[in-house]
């Protein structure tokens, strides 16, 4: 089971104008009528030590101009602006987690300030990633 099932709206629309673009021949358009800000982040989040090829649903989260993705979307952003898009500098939350062997491993790619990020790790388990990454990939709740 995959713990973020769904692609929003905005990956949508996104793929959407991927398509009319790759149709089109190939013209500069103005920043402006891009859909993607320079923060954006593709997140996926699912069990196990290694994703398989089938596994990869994930949800988009903008961050410009105002945070869109999921619930949790303003709070995510506003983590990563801290930390400047790199999720290992987000500090880490004080919780107690239980001791279970759940691992989840969750990735990251995208952008932030016209940096790529590429950031992958596996969790021991949903708590103690939550706890290292904030609300970056807790897309659930």
């Amino acid at each position: 089971m995959t713990y973020l099932t769904r692609v929003t709206t905005a990956a949508g629309a996104l793929l959407a104008c991927a398509g009319l673009f790759a149709a089109a021949p190939a013209q500069a358009a103005p920043r402006a009528s891009f859909p993607l800000s320079d923060n954006w982040l593709y997140l996926t989040v699912v069990r196990g030590e290694t994703a398989q090829a089938g596994d990869r649903h994930g949800t988009l989260l903008l961050c410009d101009p105002v945070p869109l993705g999921y619930a949790r979307a303003a709070e995510a952003c506003s983590e990563l602006a801290a930390a400047n898009g790199d999720i290992a500098r987000i500090p880490q939350t004080k919780v107690f987690c239980q001791m279970i062997y759940a691992p989840v491993t969750v990735h990251a790619h995208g952008q932030w300030n016209g940096q790529p990020v590429d950031y992958q790790k596996t969790y021991s388990n949903k708590c103690t990633m939550e706890a290292q990454t904030g609300a970056v990939f807790a897309t659930e709740h």
